[in-house]
C-alpha cells in the first residue's frame, strides 16, 4: 500500500486510515503560501485542500470529518466546517471558495455576484484525469511544487502495480446499479487488470446468479444497512468470490484510490 516516507511540515494526522496518507506526499516541499482564506464547500475539494494545502484552510464541508467518505476524516475534524450556504460563507470573508462542478450552485452564483473568487472543479473520470485535476488545484491555490511532487509520486505508485491477467468483474452498489464503463470505478478495475462486465445498468439478484461475473466488487457494508444495500449480502450470492473496498478510497477520485486498484490486483 501507498504511504509516503516523509513526513509532512503540517501537523496532519491520518490516524487508523492508511489510505488518508497517500495523498500526503504532495507535502514534501516547503513552499510558502499564502494566508489561510480558503473555504471549500465539496468533499472532493476538502480533499485536495487538506493534501495540497492544508495551512490556507478556513473551512470545509461537513462531509470532510465523515471516516465512511473522507480519506482524511482525521485531519478533517481539526478545521472548521461551514454549510454550503452564501451567507455562512461571506462571515468568513475568504480569498477563495473551492467547489464542485455541480453541487451548491445557489451558493456559489451569490457568492460571485459578491465579488469572491470562486473555483470549481470537475471530477475525474480516470487516473489521468486525477493527475490533471491535482495541476489545476494546485495552480489556484499557488503551490505548483506540491501538485508536481503528489502527481509523480502517483504515478510511480500506479507504475508498480502488477495486474491480474482479464478477470471479469462487476462493481456492485446500492439498489444493484453497476459501473458503468466510463465511471471511474471502471477505470479502477482496467487498472488493476480487470474486465468490467457492468453496464451501468440495474442487475438484480436473480440476474446477477444466472450470469454471475467472476469476481464481484462491493463498498463495505455501512454501519446502518437499508433496504438499498440489503441485496448486497443476499445468501444466494454468498459462494460468488467477492472483494471489498472502502467506500472513501472511490467517493472522491484521487491519489488515495490506487489504494482500490492495488487491493483488487492481487
Amino acid at each position: 500500500m501507498w504511504s509516503p516516507s516523509t513526513k509532512p511540515s503540517t501537523p496532519m494526522s491520518c490516524g487508523s486510515n492508511r489510505a488518508a496518507c497517500l495523498a500526503l506526499a504532495a507535502i514534501l516541499i516547503t513552499h510558502p503560501a499564502s494566508a489561510a482564506g480558503v473555504v471549500s464547500l465539496n468533499l472532493c475539494t476538502d480533499e485536495l485542500l487538506l493534501a495540497l494545502a492544508p495551512e490556507r484552510i478556513a473551512a470545509l464541508s461537513p462531509l470532510a470529518r465523515d471516516p465512511t467518505l473522507s480519506v482524511f476524516a482525521d485531519a478533517g475534524a481539526r478545521h472548521p466546517w461551514v454549510r454550503p450556504s452564501a451567507e455562512a460563507v461571506l462571515r468568513l470573508h475568504p480569498d477563495l471558495v473551492l467547489a464542485g462542478r455541480y453541487g451548491a450552485q445557489a451558493a456559489v452564483a451569490i457568492l460571485r455576484d459578491r465579488g469572491l473568487r470562486v473555483e470549481q472543479v470537475a471530477e475525474p473520470t480516470d487516473f489521468p484525469g486525477v493527475a490533471a485535476e491535482i495541476t489545476h488545484v494546485a495552480a489556484i491555490l499557488d503551490v505548483p511544487a506540491r501538485g508536481a511532487a503528489l502527481t509523480a509520486s502517483m504515478q510511480a505508485h500506479l507504475a508498480a502495480i502488477r495486474p491480474r491477467p482479464g478477470t471479469s468483474a462487476i462493481f456492485w452498489e446500492a439498489r444493484g446499479y453497476t459501473a458503468g464503463p466510463t465511471s471511474f470505478a471502471a477505470a479502477v478495475m482496467q487498472t488493476a487488470g480487470l474486465v468490467n462486465a457492468g453496464t451501468g445498468r440495474v442487475v438484480g439478484v436473480e440476474a446477477m446468479r444466472a450470469h454471475p461475473p467472476a469476481l464481484l466488487i462491493m463498498a463495505q457494508a455501512p454501519a446502518y444497512p437499508s433496504l438499498a444495500t440489503d441485496l448486497l449480502a443476499h445468501p444466494a450470492l454468498a459462494a460468488l468470490p467477492r472483494r471489498t473496498i472502502a467506500p472513501a478510497l472511490l467517493t472522491c477520485p484521487g491519489p488515495w484510490s490506487i489504494t482500490a486498484a492495488e487491493q483488487l490486483s492481487h
